[in-house]
């Protein structure tokens, strides 16, 4: 009895052995399955870097479209202002020569008086139609010259606001030129990303292969 118990302990004792030494083969990784594993890894993180760099051209690709209408829009605006100014100073030309006219008027007016005055006298027809004529000139004289300072401050205002738009555009030409740069880094990032991936898949695949030959 105590010879068939030490047989049984001995061949349960040599089993357990072996299933030990079994479980430390099988736990130890083989370097096929070391490849593949790493495979999976760097796969995951091509995926990781090709979706981030595609998130950050698609936020290039938005700066890019805002910066275009921001450049419209103030285009349209410096071209607006400078058809203001065009216009400013055709009413500005226009009022210089009416206001000319009106002061020769005057002086016109101013000589006839005293002739007038002179020949028929001072309280006369003549001399107080000359007055009334004179009277109306300069009043037309002023109000020639605050059309003139009228349209001086708007010129001076739409000068201002074209040059504020020409700096609007030289600034919004300077961010489009930056974001395309960065969408094109994107660009050329995902590419490599893409190279990367399809590179890794071929590495994953062949290091399949070889631990499926491995095997046999």
């Amino acid at each position: 009895m105590n010879a068939a118990s030490s047989l049984r302990r001995g061949v349960l004792a040599v089993a357990f052995a072996g299933l030990l030494a079994g479980g430390a083969y099988a736990q130890d990784p083989t370097p096929q399955q070391e490849d593949i594993h790493q495979d999976k890894k760097d796969i995951r993180q091509d995926k990781r870097d090709l979706n981030k760099d595609r998130a950050d051209r698609k936020a290039d690709q938005k700066d890019i479209n805002k910066d275009k209408r921001d450049l419209g829009k103030d285009r349209a605006d410096r071209n607006k202002d400078q058809r203001d100014i065009n216009h400013d100073k055709t009413d500005l030309s226009k009022d210089r020569t009416d206001r000319n006219k009106d002061q020769r008027d005057i002086n016109h007016d101013k000589s006839q008086l005293a002739s007038d005055a002179a020949k028929y006298g001072a309280n006369s027809a003549q001399a107080q139609a000359d007055r009334k004529d004179l009277h109306a000139d300069r009043l037309d004289r002023n109000k020639d010259q605050k059309d003139i300072n009228h349209d001086k401050r708007d010129l001076s205002k739409d000068r201002a606001d074209r040059n504020k738009d020409q700096r609007d555009i030289n600034k919004d030409k300077k961010d489009l030129s930056a974001d395309r740069k960065d969408r094109n880094a994107d660009q050329r990032d995902i590419n490599k990303d893409k190279k990367d991936l399809r590179k890794d898949r071929k590495d994953l695949h062949q290091d399949r292969k070889a631990a499926a030959a491995h095997k046999r």
